[in-house]
């Protein structure tokens, strides 16, 4: 097994210190700053040479400082002889940005991970990616885990023996078909229409939600939009009440009270990124620390991580 040191970046402080925590060892020490301008700046204190280095950085908003920081914290880890570099980015922002929409775009998911190679990460491990080709972009190894368990632990005692697990869209499907698995409950898909580029419409739901409670399910939440037109449509389907649960909780543009005055009763969110301001009482966080350290002490070992999957 080689040596190894855990670094932790600016952008999810709390979760950096549960994951060292329950690793049982201390974080390595670094000076992280922004100058006046704004440019990113680290310096590593202690010696990495011939170590393995996790560089644990969600790229969560402020999405770009967080990702030039990541790769600037890479790039002084491989100048100063780091036998391997993983990054550990419980969020990976730019994965919504996985292809062109247009013929004049960019795709920038794939532009991110060549970055990422180039300042020298030789390993990405990430949780529930918005879509699973981001992967690919990558010219290494990728690991993909998954808050499904955790988060279904939390939601098992909250959930009623009649609920309906609902996809808000036909992409969500996969994801929310391993909730109604592990939950033993029925599973309902919302299908939607685009309409002038960017407005979506319900069209129509498979499944039956009539006088039943509903867990909407979603990997991210940025303004909530989403899930305020699900809940919408589900009412007006005869459901009796809402619960929301999606692994990355960004909750920008007062989300939060948007879904609560939906009448969502519940939001289960992971700590991921950092926690929002919830003045309305609604949100539930579940930490990733513990299935980030299990997953950090198998790679320390070099063993699989299958199991985590």
């Amino acid at each position: 097994m080689a040596e190894f040191i855990v670094f932790a970046g600016s952008a999810n402080p709390a979760l950096a210190a549960a994951v060292v925590q329950a690793l049982g060892v201390q974080a390595g020490t670094a000076q992280v700053e922004r100058f006046p301008d704004g440019e990113s700046s680290v310096k590593v204190l202690e010696s990495v040479r011939g170590k393995d280095v996790y560089l644990l950085q969600p790229t969560c908003p402020p999405v770009n400082d967080n990702v030039m920081e990541l790769l600037v914290f890479a790039d002084a880890c491989r100048r100063a002889a780091a036998r391997r570099i993983h990054a550990i980015v419980p969020y990976y922002g730019y994965a919504r940005s996985d292809k062109r929409h247009g013929r004049r775009e960019a795709i920038t998911a794939s532009m991110v991970a060549l970055l990422m190679r180039a300042a020298g990460i030789d390993h990405v491990v990430t949780l529930d990616l918005h879509t699973d080709q981001v992967e690919g972009f990558f010219p290494g190894p990728f690991d993909t885990l998954t808050a499904v368990p955790p988060l279904c632990e939390a939601l098992a005692p909250r959930l009623a023996a009649d609920a309906v697990v609902v996809s808000p869209d036909a992409g969500r499907v996969k994801l929310a078909t391993q909730y109604a698995t592990r939950l033993d409950r029925p599973l309902a898909v919302l299908h939607k229409r685009r309409d002038s580029g960017t407005r979506t419409e319900v069209t129509h739901l498979v499944g039956d939600v009539e006088g039943r409670p509903c867990l909407i399910i979603d990997d991210l939440i940025s303004t909530g939009g989403t899930l305020v037109e699900s809940v919408a449509a589900l009412r007006e389907a005869g459901a009796a009440g809402f619960l929301v649960c999606a692994t990355h909780g960004l909750l920008l543009r007062n989300a939060v009270d948007r879904l609560a005055d939906a009448g969502v009763e519940r939001l289960f969110v992971t700590d991921t990124v950092p926690p929002c301001d919830d003045r309305r009482g609604i949100v539930q966080v579940v930490s990733v620390a513990p299935l980030l350290a299990h997953a950090l002490r198998q790679l320390t070992q070099d063993r699989s991580l299958q199991e985590l999957f």
